[in-house]
């Protein structure tokens, strides 16, 4: 009788801790991204309270070969629950196939729209249904300069673009160089460029033009489109304003690019790029100071009657398996204070009206943070938005 009972025990025991285990192995979510290293890291931290706090594992994957990567996963059927997303015309294609869960279903919307900006909410939605989020964003329309340099030279802040085109020509009188711009980039060399076409175009036309443009609703030979690269021409077609000329734009690394600003003297003044780029500053001069040694201004407006808009790029987020964990993960990932976490670890901007902007690490990125949110008109990069054929995956 007793080794039936201890049997009986033994039996309700291990079928006990199966379930456990399996129960244990369910509260997980899997998560692909772009990240490695540092930045892999910093995302690691940011989700160490979500795990904390709801027992779910997160089981990242980071690959700077994300496109690809997640393709091939999603048309072998076997998605990760949640993915970062390149860019929102790569969203749209996997909602198109109906390969997205509308995240309408489960998150309060309300709270998002009081949180997010109708632009961002815009730029997650198609037909209707709400497939990605944001958890921070790059700033693009920004030139940066070398304040302690100016100075030195007697340099003013440009305002216009024709004062800008003043400002070159001034330099190069002074017999100086005055623009640094390395469009290349491995197998995306020329993305550099796209963003100075797509500042041009929204200092040139209505939003809603630049937004037919991104559609195809004008063809590429509209003159608004040609006048944009007449105008980028003006600066990167002029050998005495760009620094090495043609042959070094096309060869020189976008993040190497404002090197030329630091050298004594200075081989350049004037670099346009995203919040990224400061970074890459850093890396290459641990001892610059951002906001003294290194500084931007807004990238100046051409017709007046078009301000001063703000072309941007973001981390975007989509689910694609509804499952509890990850439903949790994707309500956590756009709260302030997952992405006061992340911001403040990389240092770059979120969307996000509630963070605290005492998480930014410089006064430098506050600025830009407020340039970000408080932008009347804000446009996607429109190569991000474009067919990946066309735009980020040509």
């Amino acid at each position: 009788m007793f080794k039936k009972i201890t049997f009986t025990l033994l039996v309700v025991l291990l079928i006990g801790m199966l379930t456990s285990s399996v129960f244990a192995a369910s509260k997980t979510v899997s998560v692909l991204g772009v990240w490695t290293g540092n930045e892999a890291e910093a995302f690691n931290k940011m989700v160490a309270p979500f795990e904390a706090e709801t027992g779910i594992k997160v089981e990242f994957t980071g690959t700077r070969d994300l496109p690809a990567v997640l393709t091939t996963q999603v048309e072998a059927g076997n998605p990760p629950d949640v993915s970062a997303i390149p860019n929102p015309g790569q969203m749209i294609e996997f909602a198109k196939e109906n390969k997205l869960v509308d995240l309408s279903t489960f998150m309060d919307m309300d709270v998002l729209r009081s949180d997010y900006s109708s632009t961002w909410i815009d730029l997650g939605t198609y037909q209707g249904k709400f497939c990605g989020v944001f958890i921070s964003a790059d700033l693009k329309s920004l030139v940066w300069y070398n304040p302690k340099a100016f100075a030195a030279a007697g340099y003013k802040v440009p305002t216009t673009w024709d004062e800008m085109i003043a400002l070159s020509d001034k330099i190069v009188a002074d017999g100086k160089t005055p623009w640094a711009i390395g469009l290349e980039s491995g197998a995306a060399s020329g993305w550099a460029g796209t963003d100075w076409i797509e500042d041009i175009m929204l200092r040139t036309v209505k939003p809603e033009v630049y937004d037919l443009w991104v559609k195809h609703g004008i063809s590429w030979l509209d003159d608004s489109v040609q006048r944009a690269f007449d105008l980028f021409g003006q600066i990167a077609l002029n050998k005495k304003y760009v620094y090495g000329g043609t042959n070094a734009e096309l060869t020189i690394n976008f993040g190497d690019s404002p090197d030329a600003l630091f050298t004594t003297p200075p081989n350049a003044y004037l670099h346009r790029q995203a919040t990224f780029i400061k970074s890459f500053i850093l890396d290459h001069f641990p001892r610059l100071v951002p906001g003294e040694d290194f500084d931007f201004f807004p990238f100046p407006p051409i017709d007046p009657q078009y301000g001063t808009p703000a072309l941007g790029a973001a981390d975007m987020f989509a689910m694609f398996k509804d499952t509890p964990e990850a439903r949790a993960f994707m309500e956590y990932i756009v709260s302030p204070a997952a992405q006061e976490i992340w911001i403040g670890e990389l240092g770059k901007l979120s969307a996000n009206k509630r963070v605290n902007p005492a998480v930014y690490p410089d006064d430098l990125t506050r600025k830009a943070a407020k340039i970000l949110v408080n932008a009347s008109t804000f446009r996607f990069d429109g190569s991000d938005l474009m067919p990946s054929a066309v735009g980020a995956g040509s």
